[in-house]
């Protein structure tokens, strides 16, 4: 006797569930389902998307239909946790960070000691103001990517499931571009190179520290300096190649020149004496990345007023921020610019002698094997290139009386 079926329940993905993976659907819409069960129903191709069996991992797109066995018991879903009311202030503080928006997407100008994201005993941070951001779009605002509390610039935001996928991925893939501006104490040694040191979380830090580790992830960051102030410090500009927890931060003081005002890193040694701020001076200048709907996002935020007050009193000149180290890295490395020109130099010799030849007269000396095999001569006759095969070769010394 088989075992009856359970009844079936069915959804079609709405617009504002585009993108998300399907156990983020469950827990927006069927929030009582345990993780279990759809695992269960998943595996026995109970669960399915258009007629097809899905997994739990699959990412949905809008229009699809979605059928599930209906639970034989309907959990009770926790109440949603309801974060403070937004006030007046708190609105216009919102809308006071916003360089860019989009149908897909927003980006803030970060203020310094915003935190991203709340945690103890933080009670302001960009995620609690994203209400201020919906706008006319029909669901809520998501954070894709985060700067620490102190560090300032420009941070992006997904205004739809479908786009918080989208640029999740790219950053994950390291096809998103990041660029960031910082002050540090005193002044490498090379003016633009790249930082190769592994990070790990350092122990008794409650995963909040990081150090350099042989065992810890790969990390790697460029840099260049912009400007100095003879040898108390430097304008530098970094991207990070990977990105690992407070990677900047690490790298710069582990190469002795830890970012102005960080004292988590630095220590006393990270602050400067006279007018210079004692706040992080660590800004997220510039960011690009691709836009899902095509084309690209290509945002540069604004350094707050510690940080241009700093420029200001150590004599930096903020024209020279404006050139890139994308602008010196897009070339080919040095030893193949070299080879490349050496190629093409003796591309140009080789051209300037065809074009002596072809001006020479006709009674010039031919030079059509130049570069080439010689053309073999004729043989003349009674010569040794004309002797009978199996004839021997005359010796050059006469022979011996016997």
């Amino acid at each position: 006797m088989s075992t009856p079926k359970a009844p079936l329940d069915g959804a079609v993905i709405a617009e504002e569930d585009d993108g998300i993976r399907l156990d983020r659907w469950f827990k927006r819409h069927r929030p009582g389902t345990p993780h279990a069960l759809l695992a269960r129903w998943a595996r026995s191709g109970q669960l399915t998307l258009d007629g097809r069996k899905a997994d739990v991992s699959d990412r949905i797109e809008a229009g699809q239909t979605l059928a599930m066995p209906i639970p034989p018991v309907e959990a009770k879903a926790r109440p949603a946790r309801k974060g403070r009311p937004l006030t007046q202030a708190d609105i216009e503080l919102a809308e006071s960070m916003l360089v860019h928006r989009d149908g897909s997407a927003i980006v803030l100008n970060k203020l310094p000691g915003l935190a991203t994201q709340g945690g103890t005993k933080t009670e302001s941070h960009v995620d609690g103001l994203l209400d201020a951001l919906k706008y006319d779009a029909p669901v809520r605002p998501k954070l894709v990517h985060r700067l620490d509390k102190d560090t300032s610039g420009a941070l992006l935001i997904a205004r739809t499931p479908r786009a918080a996928a989208y640029f999740a991925k790219s950053f994950s893939n390291r096809s998103a571009k990041k660029t960031y501006w910082a002050i540090v104490v005193g002044v490498p040694d090379i003016a633009q190179g790249e930082i190769d040191l592994p990070l790990a979380k350092q122990p008794g830090s409650g995963g909040e520290k990081m150090h350099v580790h042989d065992s810890g992830l790969p990390s790697k960051t460029r840099y260049r300096i912009i400007d100095r102030a003879g040898n108390r410090a430097a304008w530098v500009e970094l991207q990070p190649l990977t990105g690992r927890t407070h990677q900047l931060r690490v790298h710069m003081a582990a190469i002795g020149h830890p970012i102005v005002g960080d004292g988590k890193y630095g220590g006393k040694g990270a602050f400067l004496t006279g007018a210079v701020s004692r706040k992080l001076h660590l800004h997220s200048r510039r960011l690009r990345i691709d836009h899902p709907d095509g084309g690209a996002i290509d945002v540069q935020a604004e350094v707050p007023e510690h940080f241009a007050a700093s420029l200001d009193a150590l004599g930096f000149d903020p024209v020279l921020g404006d050139v890139g180290i994308d602008d010196v890295a897009k070339g080919p490395p040095p030893k193949a610019a070299a080879k490349a020109a050496a190629k093409a130099h003796a591309k140009q010799i080789r051209k300037a002698r065809r074009g002596e030849r072809r001006g020479r007269t006709a009674t010039s000396k031919p030079t059509d094997h130049v570069g080439k095999p010689k053309p073999k001569e004729k043989a003349k006759p009674g010569s040794s290139r004309a002797r009978k095969p199996g004839t021997k070769k005359p010796s050059a010394r006469p022979a011996r009386p016997r």
